[in-house]
């Protein structure tokens, strides 16, 4: 089973007066990077969520999003300062006293000074809101892994396809090589009678040049290890797990042989194959960038 690093998952859990909201979604990256938005009493339980998250996902970069709504009637309370009110009107009598006008405060007046009143938040149920918050979690967390896996499924599908035609490739160039030598052997042949007419041709110093040449374009060790990477990149995909690291690094060694094959070709069918093998690896590899 392999996963993409693209998903999307929702949770909405509701229960004991509280609502808690969880949506993540995420992309592609090299490690696991997670940016959560979350109201900011919740920000104590930010390295419990990302220990959390770590239990689900092991690379991309993750937005999560958590709404937090209290609906309970008693979440605040109000507290009377009763210091400061007297402090308060204690100025207040002194401001009448001085400047000889008529003490006329009234409590409603009188409350509406700042700090008379205050309005404090209840004290946080903490293991509650956790307990709320851990099951929205996991409940995004599971839905969005169910999405990563069915992206996962139809890239394995996708990307054994396009490996069984590099295969189909790299058949075409094992079989057209040993032609090339061959041509090769008749050309000059044909360039050397032509040249010396009757004469004979030293077969011994034909044979030299051929082997040179032969040596300069044989791709039989780049077709060998390309194969290879091929198949293991496809028993990798079936095996699963968390082989995107892998499956890169494989995407690589594969691009450095066809690089190899490329170089060395000597004659135009191959040339177009290896052309054509560089842009399906180029495929591959963008799309094993997508799996975790």
């Amino acid at each position: 089973m392999i996963k993409s690093m693209t998903g999307f998952g929702r949770c909405e859990v509701s229960e004991e007066n509280r609502k808690i909201t969880v949506e993540m979604k995420s992309v592609n990256h090299r490690y696991l990077d997670v940016n959560i938005k979350m109201p900011k009493k919740l920000n104590f339980f930010e390295s419990s969520i990302r220990n959390l998250l770590k239990e689900y996902m092991q690379r991309g970069k993750v937005d999560l999003f958590i709404t937090y709504e209290d609906l309970s009637e008693n979440n605040v309370t109000v507290t009377y300062h009763k210091e400061v009110a007297a402090e308060y009107l204690s100025y207040l009598k002194q401001m009448a006293d001085d400047f000889g006008l008529e003490n006329d405060v009234r409590v409603a007046a009188l409350s509406r000074y700042p700090e008379v009143f205050t309005l404090d938040d209840v004290e946080i149920d903490e293991a509650g809101i956790w307990k709320t918050l851990e099951k929205a979690l996991r409940g995004a967390a599971e839905g969005f892994v169910e999405t990563r896996i069915r992206e996962g499924e139809h890239l394995r599908d996708d990307l054994i396809a396009k490996l069984d035609g590099m295969l189909t490739v790299v058949d075409f160039i094992s079989e057209r090589s040993p032609q090339i030598i061959k041509e090769y052997k008749n050309r000059l042949t044909e360039k050397v009678q032509e040249m010396l007419g009757d004469t004979q041709v030293d077969e011994a110093r034909l044979l030299t040049e051929v082997t040179i040449f032969a040596d300069k374009v044989c791709v039989d060790e780049e077709i060998v290890r390309l194969r290879s990477h091929i198949e293991t990149t496809k028993q990798t995909l079936l095996e699963g797990g968390g082989i995107g690291r892998k499956l890169d690094f494989l995407a690589q060694e594969m691009n450095r042989e066809a690089n190899t094959i490329l170089s060395k070709a000597n004659d135009l069918a191959i040339s177009n194959k290896g052309i054509e093998l560089k842009t399906e690896i180029e495929k591959v590899r963008e799309q094993i960038q997508n799996i975790e």
